[in-house]
């Protein structure tokens, strides 16, 4: 992408700028139904959370961006449905209609230039947002950008060099439909409690060296204390079993030790751990589905490990989750792989194809956090919310590349 012929333009010369509805998530109703609740999170597409409408206050409209003003400094979002926001978040409403894609390129150019100009500096970007924030562009005149031109960059260019998740996302390729048409309630009233050394197996990784794992690389996924990528550090060849490594069996958890400690992710291709890494199997082997809801459930862990605390293997198989049950008090498998088949996205789960699923599952990890949510809400009388932590690498795409 030649650029060097791109000039500067004010970004409140092509959208209206706002800062939000300044709301306080504490203050919110929790309703998966409702309306996304854009906050200063850099994960998930920034909504904190789906709440009941508020009357008297107007959501902005979909087709804006979210950019943090506080927190994740400079995180930018595509909102491509009616929302709310929190304190610190501003709103940028385009002034001529644009093309989704021409959004997004636009946001990851304003998100660079937060992180060169504001976030590594310290400065202040709600003082700049509105006044002098200046974005690079092909331009006709001083304040007219190139649509034509950029619209071609990002289909020629852009969009063919993306992972397939990233272009399923560009070009609107995605299927939101569900396995199941009946949508499913929970009432984690009637759920039960269950130490995790009763059900599952723990298996911790070997140490794994930089020599090893530019010796030993190949194309069998190992999995370490990483918070992207589905967990995956590198790609290592069978002959790293003579060191000890053993292929894990699938579907399983793999479970973060340190970095992001009690961050999880749904494992469908054999894989190797390292030592920052757990493997969880549960003893009664269940499906993919199974074990993505167990792993929504067991992600309300990682609020215990935020301050850099390293996850002992004995102490976390004590820890106690609550589950729904059958009427002889057993975990109620089938019911969780059902309620995971009734959400959007799980029509392209394919646990026949494990190579293939791993951007699927994390789209439907997405939509169980609206569980987790009503299962605060139902647990404790005053309802308080965290940041969740999960993959979502389409956050990230370069527009260069790099991380291909």
């Amino acid at each position: 992408m030649n650029t060097s012929s791109w000039k500067p333009i004010n970004i409140n010369k092509i959208f209206d700028i706002s800062y939000g509805n300044k709301l306080d998530m504490c203050q919110m109703t929790p309703n998966e139904d409702g309306i996304p609740f854009v906050t200063r999170t850099a994960t998930n597409n920034g909504v904190g959370g789906i709440v009941e409408p508020i009357e008297g206050v107007n959501p902005y409209p979909a087709g804006s961006l979210s950019i943090a003003l506080g927190g994740s400094i400079g995180s930018t979002f595509l909102q491509t449905k009616e929302f709310y926001t929190s304190q610190n978040v501003a709103v940028l409403q385009p002034k001529s209609q644009l093309d989704s894609g021409i959004l997004l390129f636009l946001a990851r150019l304003i998100e660079k230039e937060c992180n060169q100009r504001f976030v590594a500096f310290g400065r202040e970007l709600n003082k700049h947002i509105k006044r002098d924030f200046t974005i690079n562009l092909p331009l006709l005149e001083e304040d007219k950008p190139n649509w034509t031109e950029i619209d071609s960059v990002v289909k020629d260019q852009i969009i063919p060099q993306l992972p397939k998740k990233a272009q399923k996302v560009w070009l609107k390729k995605y299927d939101t439909t569900p396995q199941k048409q009946d949508k499913m309630k929970l009432n984690t009233q009637d759920w039960n409690s269950f130490v995790l050394k009763d059900l599952f197996v723990m298996t911790r990784g070997k140490t794994l060296s930089s020599d090893d794992k530019e010796y030993f690389e190949g194309n069998i996924p190992c999995v370490n204390g990483t918070s992207t990528n589905n967990g995956v550090l590198c790609y290592l060849n069978e002959m790293i079993e003579d060191k000890g490594f053993k292929k894990q069996p699938v579907p399983s958890l793999s479970l973060c030790r340190v970095g992001t400690s009690g961050l999880t992710f749904v494992q469908t291709k054999p894989y190797y751990i390292a030592d920052n890494a757990f493997c969880l199997k549960l003893k009664e082997q269940q499906s993919t589905y199974v074990y993505l809801f167990l792993s929504t459930l067991l992600d309300q862990e990682c609020v215990k490990y935020c301050y850099g605390r390293t996850i002992s293997s004995e102490k976390y198989m004590q820890t106690k989750i609550k589950l729904p049950v059958t009427a002889e008090g057993k975990p109620d498998w089938q019911f969780m792989e059902d309620y995971i088949k009734s959400l959007p996205f799980s029509k392209n789960i394919e646990p026949s194809k494990p190579n293939e699923v791993v951007d699927e599952l994390m789209e439907v990890k997405k939509e169980m956090i609206k569980m987790r949510r009503a299962m605060e809400a139902q647990r404790n009388s005053e309802v308080h919310y965290h940041i969740d932590t999960y993959n979502d690498n389409s956050k990230h795409i370069s527009l260069y590349n790099e991380e291909k």
